[in-house]
C-alpha cells in the first residue's frame, strides 16, 4: 500500500483545556497520537503521517499547546505536564475514540509517558522517541541543572529558566537560531568532540547560539522545512514552548505520589546513538527493562542525532509500523 500524499493532511482544530488545540490527521483505523518535542511542531511528524495512515492508522499530530496554532496561555504555570495531559485526553475525547497509543519526541516523549502512566485507561501503549523514561523522584530538578556545567558554564536548562531571558537572544532572528539549534544536534553538522558543547552557555554574557554550527544546514532539513518553523515560531514567539521547561519543578511536586512508578502498557523506545539525551540518560535506557516492563521494542539508531524521526524516517517508520503491529496480536 502508497502512502497517501502530504496533501492527504487533514488540519482541524479541536477544544481542550488550553483553550485550542490543533491538530493534523491522516488515515483510518486505530488512533496513534502524536507528540512533537522543543522547538517543532505537528510538522515534524509530517514523514510518519502518510507512513502510519497506509499501514492502517488514524494519526494525529498536535501542536502542543503554546505552539503553532494552538491556544498559547499567558500564565507559566499553565504549561505544567499534568496539564498537557489533560490536552491529550481532551484530543482523543473530541476525536470520537476512546483510548489510543501515544508516541512522542524529545518533550514529547515526556507529555507522553507521564500520559500513559496516570491514565492508562486512555492510552493503551507508549511509544518514546529520543527521551527515554526516567519515572518521576529524585532530586529537585532545576537544582540538578544548576550543578552542571561549573562556574564557566550554564546548562540550557537552566539558561531557559527566567522568562524573556531565551526569548531575547532567539527572537530577533526566530530562523536564523533555529537554523543553529537543529543543526547543533543533527548528526551531520553537530560540532566535534573538541569544540564547545552547544548544551552550554558561558556564564555572564553568553548565548546558546554562540555555539552552533554557522551556516550549516543538516541534511534532513530543506529551507523549505526551515520556513515552515520559522514562520510559526515568528508569528507566536518562543514563550509558550519554553515554559515547558519553567515548570520542571512543579512538574516534579506534582507527580510526588508517583515517584519511582513503572508504566505498565506495552512500549517502544528508540533513540539516536550521537544524541546526547541517550548518553546523558544512559542509565535511564538500561533500567528499562524495570521501568517499563512491557518494553517490546527498543532500538539505538547508529550515526544518527535527536531529530531521529526527520534524520531517519524510513527507519523510524519501520520501527513504529512493526511495534504497532504487534499491539493488534
Amino acid at each position: 500500500m502508497q502512502p497517501e500524499p502530504a496533501t492527504a493532511f487533514r488540519h482541524r482544530t479541536v477544544e481542550a483545556p488550553a483553550g485550542r488545540l490543533h491538530l493534523v490527521e491522516q488515515g483510518t483505523g486505530p488512533l496513534v497520537l502524536l507528540v512533537h518535542g522543543f522547538p517543532e511542531s505537528w510538522y515534524s511528524w509530517r514523514h510518519q503521517l502518510p507512513a502510519l495512515a497506509a499501514a492502517g492508522y488514524r494519526a494525529v499530530a498536535i501542536d502542543v499547546r503554546g505552539y503553532g496554532r494552538s491556544s498559547k496561555p499567558e500564565a507559566t504555570e499553565s504549561y505544567r505536564i499534568l496539564d498537557l495531559v489533560e490536552d491529550n485526553i481532551a484530543v482523543v475525547r473530541a476525536l470520537g475514540e476512546e483510548s489510543a497509543v501515544i508516541i512522542g519526541h524529545d518533550w514529547g516523549s515526556s507529555i507522553a509517558a507521564t500520559s500513559a502512566l496516570l491514565h492508562p485507561e486512555v492510552f493503551r501503549a507508549v511509544g518514546l522517541l529520543s527521551v527515554p523514561y526516567a519515572p518521576p523522584g529524585g532530586p529537585r530538578p532545576t537544582d540538578v541543572f544548576g550543578r552542571i556545567g561549573g562556574p564557566e558554564q550554564e546548562f540550557y536548562v537552566s539558561y531557559f529558566q527566567e522568562p524573556g531571558r531565551a526569548e531575547a537572544e532567539i527572537e530577533p532572528d526566530v530562523r536564523g537560531w533555529l537554523a543553529g539549534f537543529y543543526a547543533a544536534m543533527s548528526a551531520d553538522t553537530m560540532p566535534a568532540g573538541s569544540e564547545p558543547d552547544p548544551h552550554f552557555v558561558t556564564r555572564g554574557d553568553g548565548r546558546l547560539r554562540d555555539r552552533f554550527p554557522a551556516g550549516l544546514l543538516p541534511a534532513w532539513l530543506s529551507e523549505t522545512d526551515l520556513d515552515v518553523y520559522a514562520g510559526e515560531f515568528e508569528r507566536t514567539g518562543l514563550t509558550g514552548a519554553l515554559n515547558r521547561y519553567r515548570n520542571m519543578d512543579r512538574d516534579w511536586e506534582d507527580l510526588a505520589p508517583h515517584r519511582g512508578a513503572p508504566i505498565k502498557q506495552p512500549s517502544l523506545f528508540a533513540g539516536g546513538a550521537l544524541d546526547a539525551s541517550t548518553t546523558w540518560m544512559a542509565d535511564a535506557i538500561d533500567a528499562h527493562p524495570t521501568t517499563l516492563p512491557a518494553l517490546s521494542a527498543s532500538s539505538l539508531l547508529d550515526g544518527c542525532g535527536h531529530w531521529i524521526q526527520q534524520e531517519r524516517p524510513h527507519e523510524v517508520n519501520s520501527l513504529l509500523t512493526d511495534w504497532l503491529a504487534t499491539l493488534q496480536d
